[in-house]
């Protein structure tokens, strides 16, 4: 294995354990996590949390700081949660009309969460 190899293979873990970290923060918080990487055709939402009737889709992003994880979102990555959300609200009895909320959940390199709500909008 590659020095380069081994840096995604532990980048790979760690954003698992940072993703596991907040579902657990959302559990505890009575939003029980639907779906973990869910992935439609347009691609991937790191977690799905119930909020009520609704959902909340969490993008999850982990670096030293919150600060630079924060940097790591990109339009792609909003658009990509877009397409996706809206294939996973097929999936829920009111459809398209399930209140949604965007959440970024930022991870620091010691493990403390902070968590945006309603981090972004549909552009």
């Amino acid at each position: 294995m590659t020095a380069k190899q081994a840096r995604g293979l532990t980048s790979y873990h760690a954003g698992l354990a940072a993703e596991d970290i907040v579902a657990q923060r959302y559990a505890r918080a009575g939003h029980p996590v639907l779906a973990t990487r869910w992935r439609g055709s347009c691609g991937e939402i790191d977690l799905v949390a119930q909020d009520g009737d609704g959902v909340i889709f969490i993008e999850v992003k982990k670096s030293r700081s919150h600060a630079q994880a924060a940097t790591h979102l990109t339009r792609r990555q909003m658009d990509r949660i877009y397409g996706a959300g809206s294939e996973f609200l097929a999936s829920q009895p009111r459809g398209q009309l399930t209140d949604v909320r965007i959440d970024l959940a930022l991870v620091d390199g010691v493990g403390r969460v902070d968590v945006i709500e309603n981090a972004f909008m549909a552009a």
